[in-house]
């Protein structure tokens, strides 16, 4: 599910959010709402990538204002 992760940890740093065991799987729900589509991994990867090539400071934008808004919701 989370295959690209290893790949993401500059992008969570810079977007501010700490990756755990805990937080793992609603990282990668957020993730697959943001580029959408398929929620395979090798999918999901493909997608990312492209979205970081053609915008990375707006995909990590969009990325951390889910995380905020996903974790100020929370009960």
């Amino acid at each position: 599910m989370t295959c690209y992760f290893r790949h993401l940890g500059v992008v969570f740093e810079k977007a501010e959010i700490e990756v755990n065991k805990q937080n793992r799987k609603e990282l990668a729900r957020i993730i697959e709402s943001i580029v959408g589509g398929d929620p395979e991994c090798p999918k999901i990867w493909r997608q990312v990538k492209k979205r970081l090539a053609d915008d990375e400071s707006g995909f990590i934008a969009e990325l951390q204002a889910a995380w905020r808004s996903h974790n100020t919701t929370k009960p």
